[in-house]
């Protein structure tokens, strides 16, 4: 009888023993997904886009200049090189991501301009708006 008892109580034992190490792994793997993860969720990535897709096609002067503000807006505030955004006017860099004013002078008013970005595709920026071309008409 008592080597029964024995036997449950060291059965008990190496159960709880199993138990106690699979809740660590569990709490383990959990902990390392969320340090790894430092890409950014779907909704964070389409909040960043729209700051600048809403400006995407054929826009006037003013609207443009509002676009490169808000650039330089996001660009200001970004200590990731990953999320700044650089601007090409007809073809020729105008703005980079080191730009700490917004050319403004450089686009007429009255005219009309074609805005199309590029998206990209390695490192951090998977997906992020990264170049904003701006085609005079």
């Amino acid at each position: 009888m008592e080597n029964a008892s024995k036997a449950l109580i060291i059965a008990g034992a190496i159960l709880l023993a199993i138990l106690i190490i699979s809740l660590g792994i569990l709490i383990y793997n959990q902990a390392a997904g969320v340090v790894n993860n430092n890409a950014m969720s779907d909704v964070e990535r389409q909040n960043f886009n729209t700051k600048f897709t809403q400006y995407e096609g054929t826009q006037r002067g003013t609207t443009v200049r509002s676009l490169l503000q808000a650039v330089l807006s996001n660009n200001l505030s970004q200590d990731d090189n990953d999320r700044k955004v650089v601007v090409t006017l007809d073809g020729k860099s105008f703005m980079d991501e080191k730009s700490t004013s917004a050319p403004t002078d450089k686009i007429s008013t009255g005219a009309t301009y074609e805005v199309s970005f590029t998206y990209g595709s390695s490192g951090g920026n998977t997906g992020l708006v990264d170049t904003i071309k701006i085609v005079k008409k």
